[in-house]
């Protein structure tokens, strides 16, 4: 059973930052990628930033810029990080493992901007 564990949500104001984290239970080479999505209340699911195996990057327009995707292979982590925030990025976030099938979510971790 793979587990993902994110981190690192919360409150802050806009213009602030915060990073998220997500931790896998196994390695994050049996994924052919990662991925950072957002769900905001009312709204579906979108992607904010995926991390192939190969290390290709890709980001939603929105967070362009803004936002930042890594990993770190040894610790079997992905981290988001992101600056200037806005109250619009106000969401959950979830940690995705596998940008194929099959893939895996974590459970999620708030994120609230304040104006």
């Amino acid at each position: 059973q793979v587990q993902l564990v994110e981190s690192g949500g919360g409150l802050v104001q806009a213009g602030g930052s915060l990073r998220l984290s997500c931790a896998t239970s196994g390695s994050i080479f049996n994924f052919n990628g990662m991925g950072w999505y957002r769900q905001a209340p009312g709204k579906q699911r979108e992607l904010v930033a995926t991390v192939t195996s190969a290390g290709s990057l890709n980001y939603a327009d929105s967070v362009k810029g803004r936002f930042t995707i890594s990993r770190d292979n040894a610790k079997n982590t992905v981290y988001l990080q992101m600056n200037s925030l806005k109250p619009e990025d106000t969401a959950v976030y979830y940690c995705r493992a596998g940008l194929g099938y099959p893939y895996y979510w974590g459970q999620g971790t708030q994120v609230t901007v304040s104006s």
